[in-house]
């Protein structure tokens, strides 16, 4: 049995023989990133630094970072970036600070941007009066309420000129006139200031040094 017998048909031998290819191992792709452009690496750096401030040298060239309490935060440089830009919007609007001259007995006040002439013209009497206010026995709080109506409501009415009676003081602690100093407070920062041209104390027809003349802006 160990030799095959001659003259059967055998196809299957040569396949024996036949060594099969091994199929090859896959390549693996590599994606390699484009290369940033100089102009897209100027950008991305500068977004980085951004807020960044260079070190101080000293005299020996050294650099140094101030101490960290000294480091503004970033909201503190918000805030000073908002406060810059609010300033420059009141000035744009004509509001900011007065030019004020204020004595014992008088006091006058002028909006920035605003003609001198229209203050002598007030001081004067040229302008007739729409409007007057008394705040004799009014403590500071309810003095200035009373002061915000009465303005929001001449502005609403379209009234310019007006009369606000504050007293001289004679019969409060030390003589000292308390809602003068306030009132020029009011008419001059805040809210009540953007309406206000100029002001002045008043004749001694219409309360003398213990009243004031007012100008409004046209509402």
């Amino acid at each position: 049995m160990g030799k095959k017998a001659s003259g059967f048909h055998t196809p299957f031998d040569k396949l024996k023989a036949v060594k099969l290819p091994v199929p090859a191992k896959p390549v693996p792709v590599v994606k390699v990133a484009p290369k940033p452009t100089p102009r897209a690496e100027a950008a991305l750096f500068e977004d980085e630094m951004a807020g960044v401030r260079p070190l101080e040298a000293d005299p020996g060239g050294r650099a140094h970072a101030p101490p960290p309490s000294e480091r503004p935060s970033r909201s503190r440089r918000q805030a000073d970036d908002d406060e810059a830009y609010a300033v420059l919007a009141d000035l744009v609007d004509g509001v900011g600070p007065f030019d004020i001259t204020a004595t014992d007995e008088y006091i006058e006040g002028l909006a920035p941007g605003i003609d001198r002439r229209l203050l002598r013209k007030l001081k004067r009497g040229d302008f007739a009066l729409q409007g007057h206010l008394d705040l004799h026995g009014l403590l500071a709080e309810d003095a200035r309420g009373e002061v915000e109506r009465f303005l929001d409501r001449a502005r609403t009415d379209g009234k310019r000129c007006l009369l606000i009676v504050h007293g001289r003081g004679l019969n409060s602690k030390d003589g000292i006139p308390v809602l003068k100093e306030r009132l020029k407070t009011w008419l001059t920062v805040g809210r009540l200031s953007k309406s206000v041209l100029c002001f002045c104390t008043a004749r001694p027809t219409d309360g003398g040094a213990g009243a004031v003349y007012l100008l409004l802006r046209k509402a």
